[in-house]
């Protein structure tokens, strides 16, 4: 049974950035929610970014009216038919941009990160590629559905910084995947169940590196409007100096939040 839910999605360009790079794309219908954070010299990460979100809605929207269109790159046979279909979407805009880059030579070497959710009932399919995240919020608690593809990510695991040392690190925007660099791309593609109350935060890094997961949950645990959290997640990362652009989609599940809502409009109105 699908899962009612309700979206709010907002980008800023930050303070110090004349262009924003970031690109997303929301499609309810079909359950989609992208963020792609552009990169690329003479505003070709522009460019990289809206390939992106271009080629994934439309193979997914293709994908929805036609069963059998091919898969694009590798199946995972141990993940469900959604979370495949979403991979293809991802190696899809890999090629776009790819093929782009080489026909035009001031987008020579552009690229993107992406990080994607296609909800399908009660089953969150996540494809990553790069340092864009997904959240998910339950119960009080906030917890990353995605890894890092970056320099100061795999130092960490590996033991050698620590993540404070991570956040004062000058690599710490060296992404060590992306789309569109290579003619392949290794797309990380996981799913989890999600449940009435869950709610889910996609970003870019303008945000993560603004703030942290504990930073960011009294706002996703509020009890106000999701336009309202959109706005001060975006504030949040510009107090902090706005040094990138900032993209934030944040994503309710279940009737609760939007009758909660109600509610206290009646109030408002009435009182």
């Amino acid at each position: 049974m699908a899962l009612e839910r309700s979206h709010s999605a907002k980008s800023d360009t930050g303070l110090k950035r004349q262009h924003n790079e970031d690109r997303f794309v929301v499609d309810p219908r079909l359950g989609l929610y992208v963020i792609c954070d552009g990169m690329g010299g003479n505003n070709a990460g522009e460019i990289a970014g809206a390939l992106a979100v271009r080629a994934i809605h439309t193979h997914l929207a293709k994908a929805a009216k036609d069963a059998d269109l091919p898969l694009i790159g590798p199946g995972n046979a141990a993940l469900s038919n959604q979370a495949n279909r979403l991979a293809s979407a991802i190696h899809a805009a890999n090629h776009v941009i790819y093929r782009e880059s080489w026909r035009r030579l001031d987008y020579a070497g552009m690229g993107t990160t992406v990080v994607a959710a296609l909800l399908h009932e009660e089953v969150l399919a996540i494809a990553h590629v790069g340092d864009s995240r997904l959240y998910l919020v339950r119960n009080g608690t906030i917890q990353s559905l995605t890894t890092d593809h970056s320099w100061v990510a795999e130092q960490i695991l590996t033991g050698f910084i620590t993540e404070e040392e991570a956040e004062r690190s000058p690599s710490r925007n060296i992404v060590t995947r992306a789309l569109g660099v290579e003619s392949s791309v290794d797309v990380e593609l996981a799913e989890v169940s999600v449940k009435n109350g869950d709610r889910l935060l996609l970003c870019s890094d303008g945000l993560t590196r603004a703030a942290r997961s504990k930073d960011i949950l009294p706002i996703l645990s509020g009890s106000e409007d999701l336009a309202a959290m959109s706005d001060r997640l975006i504030a949040m990362a510009n107090e902090a100096g706005g040094d990138d652009n900032t993209t934030v989609i944040i994503v309710a599940l279940g009737g609760e939040f939007q009758t909660g809502l109600w509610e206290r409009l009646k109030k408002r109105f009435v009182a």
